[in-house]
């Protein structure tokens, strides 16, 4: 378990991150209004109503007009605005920040807004095809946070992250090690915890989608593994050049 501080990662295409900070504060925002200064039970009817259920999504239940607030088909989306208290908000918003950026950077802000939503729908709709007749509500942004997880990765294997590991020990390390170890950690524990309390699905749909679109999604010529552009330099003009040049002419056959 570790917890990401920073990355020594600059951003190369935009100067501000607006559209992750408009998603931290969102997610701030919706969690202020309708569960730190809301009595309880304006929080469980938020998360009812703007959560996913996939009994509702599949059709095997159906929710009370008066508990909806969305069309049904808008909880793909809003539930990943919701969450069940602030360690459950801090750590998902923690990774956007730290990761966040750097994504939208590759992807320009209108790009990576699109790409967020879509990790976060798809996370939904595995958590759904893996328990289609829970009446629990999906909320938080774990699924979407696993996209933009995925998405870094592979965008930025060796950058150098300061991470929190065991929530007590600073450590400086490339990203693929703690970010893979992490990602394998969804994959295995939705096996081993198919049914538990964190819908470990949600997590994994979002990293599949973040790998797949990042191929699709980063601006042109944003490389992907670190590699670097290579641009042919230019030849100089020097007087061996020159000289080489002119010979080169005067043994050239005629036409």
């Amino acid at each position: 378990m570790f917890i990401p501080l920073h990355d020594a990662n600059t951003l190369k295409h935009i100067k501000v991150q607006w559209v992750t900070l408009g998603l931290i504060g969102m997610n701030v925002a919706v969690w202020l209004f309708t569960g730190f200064f809301a009595p309880q039970q304006t929080a469980q009817a938020t998360s009812v109503g703007l959560g996913y259920i996939p009994a509702v999504a599949f059709d095997y239940a159906t929710l009370a007009p008066g508990l909806a607030i969305v069309p049904e088909p808008l909880t793909y989306i809003t539930h990943a605005f919701v969450h069940a208290g602030f360690w459950h908000l801090a750590s998902n918003m923690i990774f956007l920040w730290v990761f966040g950026d750097n994504v939208e950077d590759a992807m320009g802000h209108l790009g990576f807004l699109i790409f967020y939503l879509a990790c976060a729908a798809f996370g939904a709709l595995c958590h759904g095809l893996l328990v289609s007749e829970s009446q629990a509500p999906l909320v938080g942004a774990s699924g979407a946070i696993s996209g933009v997880v995925a998405a870094y990765v592979i965008l930025h294997p060796r950058v150098k992250i300061w991470v929190l590991v065991f929530f007590r020990v600073p450590l400086p390390l490339p990203a693929f090690v703690p970010l893979l170890l992490w990602i394998g950690q969804q994959f295995f524990m939705l096996f081993v915890d198919p049914d538990g309390n964190v819908s470990w699905g949600a997590h994994a749909g979002g990293i599949v989608a973040g790998a797949v679109l990042v191929f699709f999604m980063r601006r042109k010529g944003v490389p992907l593994f670190d590699r670097k552009i290579v641009t042919p330099r230019a030849v100089s003009s020097t007087p061996a050049v020159r000289r080489a040049v002119v010979a080169a002419d005067d043994g050239a056959p005629g036409h």
